[in-house]
């Protein structure tokens, strides 16, 4: 074995590199930067977006200094609308006039910007949400003016903003309760539909996962259907009212399907289903015609179907309209809403494999428990106008239309 010492480490100095020092933020001076462009051209912003591209301002690291410039003409205190020391120009947003023709030109100038750094849309996104969370600071006009900038925003379609990053930072119930919020909100809705269709607004409040939730932005002593009604009527967006009453049918609908399905799986007494069906209808102002259709949907869906065996499937189908008939002879009330039951159930029978077969059955069996008059059914067999299946079950009815048809002739 070799006798010589191993070597060691002791008292000897290992160099390491330096790195990842932070060099020390100076928004003062990249901010008074870009006010100096902003003043040398004179707020003419494709001068401005051309110094912008052609400088060395670093973006990345002053990004939201660069948007606060934007929107305020320079630096403010945290927290405050108050200037900070330093340069200030007079052609932000806020100094705008508080129209949609001021504020584009600058919406379009930040497309310009962003297309370059696509980095930048998250910093605007941080920027406007902190705007939008601070709205309490800043007096209507202020308010109106970023309430077009945001409609700008999405009608433009500003490099992919969030817009449920945007919506989210309103949902404050200080913002809320004070009525911040709502007048907020409809002056974007009033400029957005300038350009836009009700559709686009809708699938924009849906992506904001904000359509099911419009009341949430009334103040709480405002927030009913009728409040709702009676703000965006008198703002001029009756297509938004239209909209939301729909909506709240729709909601309405769901929640009586559903309780109704699980009254009729458990086999509750018919007669306590259909005071539940009635009290429900009076509360939501629910028209007969969605009651009627609501309650044969329940009625199949509480059905509990045998995989693929066609004939059980049958007698399930047949026995549930047997049993639960006098609950759709409860609603179904005029020879027009009888016509409606018929279509939605020659519909439902043409788009269910199991339930091809039985509409003969299930006409006969609702004309049996006096759901479906004699002359709804003839007038169904003689002049319906719906086409799906309408041949296939024509030809099914056609015994059961000859039987009527003879009887009436005896009588």
């Amino acid at each position: 074995m070799s006798s010589k010492e191993k070597p060691t480490l002791g008292g000897t100095r290992i160099k390491t590199r330096k790195r990842n020092i932070a060099v020390p933020l100076d928004t003062a001076t990249f901010a008074d930067a870009v006010v100096q462009i902003y003043n040398e051209h004179k707020g003419d912003l494709e001068l401005i977006a051309k110094d912008v591209d052609g400088s060395d301002l670093d973006f990345s690291r002053y990004g939201e200094t660069f948007f606060e410039v934007v929107f305020t003409g320079g630096r403010n205190q945290p927290g405050t609308t108050k200037p900070e020391e330093g340069e200030r120009h007079p052609y932000s947003v806020l100094n705008c006039e508080d129209t949609r023709e001021s504020i584009l030109p600058v919406v379009l100038f930040l497309q310009k910007i962003i297309r370059r750094r696509p980095f930048m849309i998250k910093t605007l996104e941080n920027v406007m949400k902190r705007l939008l969370q601070s709205l309490e600071l800043y007096g209507p006009e202020d308010r109106k003016k970023l309430a077009i900038f945001t409609a700008l925003t999405f009608s433009q379609k500003l490099s992919g903003l969030p817009p449920e990053t945007i919506f989210s930072a309103l949902m404050s119930d200080s913002l809320i309760s004070k009525g911040i919020v709502l007048y907020f909100v409809t002056d974007t809705f009033k400029v957005y539909l300038v350009e836009n269709s009700l559709d686009d607004l809708v699938s924009l409040l849906k992506r904001a996962k904000m359509d099911d939730r419009l009341l949430d932005l009334f103040p709480m002593q405002k927030r009913s259907i009728e409040g709702f009604a009676e703000h965006f009527n008198k703002e001029g967006l009756g297509v938004l009212v239209e909209y939301n009453t729909k909506k709240v049918f729709e909601v309405k609908l769901k929640e009586l399907r559903t309780t109704m399905t699980d009254q009729i799986a458990e086999n509750v007494n018919v007669n306590e289903v259909i005071e539940m069906v009635k009290l429900k209808r009076r509360e939501a102002t629910l028209p007969d015609v969605d009651v009627v259709r609501t309650i044969w949907d329940s009625i199949m869906d509480a059905v509990q179907w045998s995989g693929k065996n066609q004939q059980q499937n049958s007698n399930l189908a047949l026995r549930q309209v047997k049993q639960w008939g006098k609950l759709l002879g409860a609603f179904c009330t005029t020879a027009r809403l009888e016509m409606d039951l018929m279509y939605k159930i020659q519909i439902h029978c043409y788009e269910d494999a199991k339930l091809m077969k039985l509409f003969p059955e299930i006409v006969r069996a609702l004309y049996d428990q006096d759901v479906l008059a004699e002359d709804t059914v003839l007038n169904w067999f003689k002049k319906g106008s719906n086409p799906k299946g309408r041949q296939t079950f024509v030809k099914g009815l056609e015994p059961f239309v000859k039987w009527l048809e003879e009887a009436e002739e005896e009588e």
